[in-house]
């Protein structure tokens, strides 16, 4: 499904974007989203799960699943190095909060994209969706950070990420 042009929310009013590389192209979350940022640590592989769900983190107590998004994109694998960084993020699926870690090449900044420096992403016809994308946030005359819209990332209806939160710990 294409994009269709009628983005709002973020599209409209514009906002804070944590900005990050994946295979040297420029990213951004929106930061409300953003929970915690940290370098890699220690990821328990989930048996079966598709390539790009790294597996899981305890992170203070709460598991969470892991994502690498050069992968989710389907953008070639790279070994992880002292620059690669997992961003701790929730967003929503199916109704429930959903916490989750990206892992992305480097985490750059926070950049401010108003409005009128939101442009559509393009149209590139029924072959390839672009719903993921809210816009393009120019930065400067040659800079574009590509704006993503969390919740179509995240794996919604194909698989079964384990979910913990402090309610069904304490059962």
């Amino acid at each position: 499904m294409a994009n269709s042009g009628e983005k709002t929310g973020l599209y409209s009013t514009g906002g804070k974007f944590l900005s990050f590389l994946l295979s040297q192209e420029q990213y951004g979350l929106e930061i409300l989203k953003v929970v915690e940022i940290f370098g890699m640590m220690k990821i328990t592989a989930v048996p079966r799960a598709p390539k790009y769900l790294k597996g899981v983190i305890n992170l203070r107590g709460k598991i969470i699943p892991v994502m690498d998004l050069r992968l989710r994109f389907s953008l070639e694998e790279r070994p992880y190095d002292n620059k690669t960084c997992i961003i701790v993020v929730t967003g929503e699926r199916a109704e429930q909060e959903l916490t989750v870690g990206l892992i992305v090449d480097t985490v750059l900044e926070v950049k401010d994209f108003p409005a009128e420096m939101i442009s559509p992403s393009p149209d590139y016809g029924a072959g390839l969706d672009t719903d993921f994308i809210i816009g393009m946030g120019r930065d400067g005359d040659e800079q574009v950070t590509i704006l993503l819209d969390l919740e179509k990332i995240l794996p919604a209806e194909h698989i079964d990420i384990p979910v913990t939160s402090e309610s069904s710990a304490a059962q």
